[in-house]
Formats: structure tokens, sequence, C-alpha cells
């Protein structure tokens, strides 16, 4: 079918990519919107897979505070150049990233990140629930390999859903804003504050508190 300029218009604006690009994947996918989008994504996450090689030695550290200053977070993550560093773009992304941390309390930036010995006491804890569950001895050290995955998506910040949209994680977030600025991006580390941590005192649901500033 023809694709219209109006519709590469619309593509370039939601994606970011180049107008061939736009117009070859809107061809490809018989103008359908979203699948031309996936397909950008794909071919997108492709490239950045090649410059997430490259070193990234410039950035940002980025900083989020908390309404009422009550948890603060503060995130290295690292480009290519001072340039993109000091973009509206990237700058907002550290910016998410800080957030994230801030709702979700990750306790790393990646699994290769997690201290052997917290991981064996992991797969105890579950390996013990498995065999109180009934399960057979021999598919246990199995399905503890398979539920340890839910262990990295809680303590991990790249395996994590990202905050904004549920359908995609951090890591997978990375990778597009690779594919978009044309630069490796790199999250080094991060610290986070929470105000009386490790004293006695009242619950509070502080992910449901981030998410309605991210509303705002």
């Amino acid at each position: 079918m023809a694709i219209s300029a109006a519709q590469v218009k619309e593509l370039r604006e939601k994606t970011g990519a180049g107008m061939m690009d736009c117009k070859k994947v809107l061809t490809e996918a018989d103008g359908d919107m979203e699948k031309a989008i996936e397909l950008l994504r794909e071919k997108g996450l492709s490239k950045a897979e090649k410059k997430a090689d490259r070193v990234a030695a410039e950035g940002v550290v980025e900083s989020y505070i908390h309404a009422g200053g009550r948890i603060g977070v503060l995130v290295e993550i690292n480009c290519e150049t001072d340039f993109v560093g000091k973009t509206d773009e990237f700058r907002s992304f550290a910016k998410d990233i800080a957030m994230q941390i801030a709702a979700l309390n990750p306790l790393y930036v990646r699994r290769e990140e997690v201290p052997e010995e917290e991981l064996d006491k992991e797969r105890e804890i579950l390996r013990s629930q498995a065999l109180q569950e009934g399960k057979p001895e021999h598919i246990v050290d199995k399905m503890v390999e398979g539920r340890l995955d839910k262990f990295f998506e809680r303590v991990c910040l790249l395996e994590q859903s990202y905050i904004k949209d549920g359908d995609k994680t951090v890591n997978e977030l990375v990778k597009e804003k690779i594919a978009k600025i044309g630069e490796n991006i790199a999250i080094r580390r991060f610290v986070r504050y929470e105000l009386g941590e490790g004293l006695e005192k009242r619950e509070d649901d502080f992910v449901q508190e981030v998410m309605s500033q991210v509303k705002q």
C-alpha cells in the first residue's frame, strides 16, 4: 500500500527515527503504525547491541528528591560525549531512572553485581519453599533457577519493569535510548536514601507516592 507523508511524519515524531527508516518500516508493516514502531524497535535494539560495547565515560550524576524530602537518589549515567550528556533528552532519561530507583528501591544495577553468598541464601530459601510445596526432588533445582529470575527482577534495576511503561524493562528502555541517541549509554551506579531507614517507623507505600509525582 502507498505510505503517505503524514504517516511518515507521525512515526518520526513518535520514535525519532529517520524519514527513510520510517517509510521503510511503514511499507513493511502495510501502514500499521504499531507494527511499524515494533519493527523500528527491533531494528534499533539490534544496532544498540553493537553500540553497547563502546566506551562511555561522559554523562551526568542526576538526583531525585521525593516530595517532602523523604527519599533521595543520586545516579550516575554515562554516555560517550559531553554534548549528549547535556541534552534535554539525556537529562530527562536520567531523571526518570532516578525516579525509578526511588519508587522500586533496587539494590543493584545488574545481576552480575549480586554477591554469590546472597544468591546462595536466596537459592536455599527458594529450594525450601519448593520442597514444602511438595515438588519432586528431581525438578526442584530447575524450579529454583526459574524463580531466581523473579528475585533478579526485584533487586536489579535493569531487570525491573519501567515505572512509566510496564511493558518494557529498564534494560529495554536503555537500549531504546542507545538506538535513538546513537551513543552507548550505561547506568553505572546509584545510591538511595530513605528518611529514617533502619529505624522503626510506619510503613508507607512509596511506590504510589512516587508514581503520583510521575503523573503530575
